[in-house]
Formats: C-alpha cells, structure tokens, sequence
C-alpha cells in the first residue's frame, strides 16, 4: 500500500480517466422498455404498390374486390398500378400473392418504400419470385409510374382511379366473366386461316 498522496483533481496532473466526471444520473428511475421497436420505427412502409399488366384500372379494382383486398387502382400505359391502403405487416405480400394467383401466368411486381428505401419483389402464380433491383423496375417504368413510386405523385392527384370498395362482388364477377369472354372473342378473332391475306 503507498503512502504517496493522491493527487489533487483540480490539478494538472490528474490521472482520473476521461468520462469519470461526468455529472451523477439517477439510474434508480430509469426504466427501459420491453418493447424497443418505437426506437426504431414501425417497420410499416410509407407506400406499397404491386405493378400489374392488367389493362384497365377496373379489372384490377374487380379482382382485388373479390380477393378482398383494399386497393385504388391507378391506369397507366404498361398496366394497373394498384396502390395498397393496409402496409401493416405482410399484408403487401399477401396481397401481391392473392392478385397473381388470380391472374396466373402473368408476373406481377410489388413495390415497398420506406424513406428513401425501396424494394421491389416480382411474384407469379401466388409465389414470391426474386427480389427486383428498384433501379431496374425505375428504369423501365414510365414517367407517371416512376412519380407515383417515388411519392412524387399521389393518389389524389391522378385521375381514373377506381377503388376496390367500390365495385361490389356481384358486379366484379359480371365485369371478369365479361372481359374473359371478349378476351376469348379477340384471340379466335385473331387466328389466321388459308384465306387470309398473309397467305399462312
């Protein structure tokens, strides 16, 4: 044991270690929550929407209505946009799957954004396919499309949305079974004969 005397703290040659005089915090009154999420956000994007190739923005309307989902349905020239109203946990990617399984055999994208992050997953037949690079699906997407993704433009700002609540079952399953019909009438329309004038 020294008896060297310790050294003043007032002086300049204090060996206290940096950060030890700092002010006291009454710990005792310090409670830390169970549930850190609120640090670090909801995790709920600000916008979610699942780009399609359906022509129309009431086909997409209709059978989101009949797959229940809560949706307004944005036209574009490459297809419906369908922007979803519930982002809470999966249910972008619930109905991502519910909308491609109704229109099997076409690919569909759904689009996350949160802040400046976005994510972009491709689906087909209700399955979650391969996650898109967001540049990618940007870069081929037109400019009314590329302003509704990036918040640039809004819902409220595009005409001819229709939303999902507002086409009941009954008339989404007449204007389905209706577009079907023609869809069947233009591809036999179509077919080429021996007597057409490209002569196959």
């Amino acid at each position: 044991m020294s008896d060297s005397p310790r050294p003043d703290n007032n002086g300049s040659d204090s060996s206290t270690p940096a950060g030890d005089d700092l002010p006291d915090f009454d710990l005792d009154n310090l409670e830390i929550p169970d549930d850190l999420s609120s640090l670090t956000g909801s995790g709920e994007p600000e916008f979610a929407a699942i780009i399609t190739q359906i022509a129309g923005a009431e086909p997409l309307a209709a059978a989101s209505s009949l797959a229940q989902l809560d949706l307004d349905a944005v036209p574009t020239s490459v297809g419906a946009v369908g922007v979803l109203r519930d982002r809470s946990g999966d249910a972008p990617e619930q109905a991502a799957a519910a909308i491609s399984q109704l229109v099997r055999g076409v690919p569909l994208v759904l689009v996350t954004r949160t802040g400046e992050q976005m994510t972009a997953v491709r689906f087909a037949d209700g399955v979650r396919g391969d996650e898109l690079a967001p540049g990618l699906v940007l870069g081929g997407a037109p400019e009314n499309v590329v302003d509704l993704l990036t918040g640039a433009t809004t819902v409220a700002d595009i005409e001819g949305v229709v939303g999902s609540d507002s086409i009941s079952k009954f008339k989404a399953m007449r204007m389905l079974t209706s577009a079907a019909r023609k869809a069947r009438k233009s591809m036999g329309k179509g077919e080429t004969g021996p007597d057409s004038k490209d002569g196959i």
